[in-house]
């Protein structure tokens, strides 16, 4: 874990998910990093984000237990983050279908944000 995103996995350990967003440009990004990618600017500050979104696209793949949905999720504040979908049924997602964040505890001891049809 890099120390700049030292806020972000706190914030997931208490249950909020953290963007960023530039002060210069003022387009918000995720992955959270001190640079901008959209002007590459330094002056960035984070947000906490609704925690909602809609389904951009979507992937299962594997078998029975072992299955598991990627998904590109485009938060409700424009930006577009790859998660994985939990705890709902991968027959049932739709692209457009709205969800919201969940946490799960990883085995590198914070929580991961994730998504779960609403």
């Amino acid at each position: 874990m890099l120390p700049e995103t030292l806020p972000y996995w706190t914030a997931a350990d208490e249950g909020r998910l953290l963007i960023k967003r530039c002060k210069a440009c003022g387009e918000v990004h995720h992955y959270p990093r001190d640079i901008c990618p959209h002007c590459l600017s330094a002056d960035t500050e984070w947000l906490q984000a609704a925690g909602t979104g809609t389904v951009y696209s979507f992937s299962t793949m594997g078998k029975g237990e072992a299955a598991y949905t990627l998904a590109f999720v485009t938060l409700t504040e424009g930006v577009t983050l790859m998660s994985n979908l939990v705890d709902c049924d991968p027959a049932a997602v739709v692209i457009g279908q709205a969800v919201r964040v969940v946490f799960k505890p990883s085995d590198g001891g914070h929580h991961v944000p994730m998504f779960t049809i609403v």
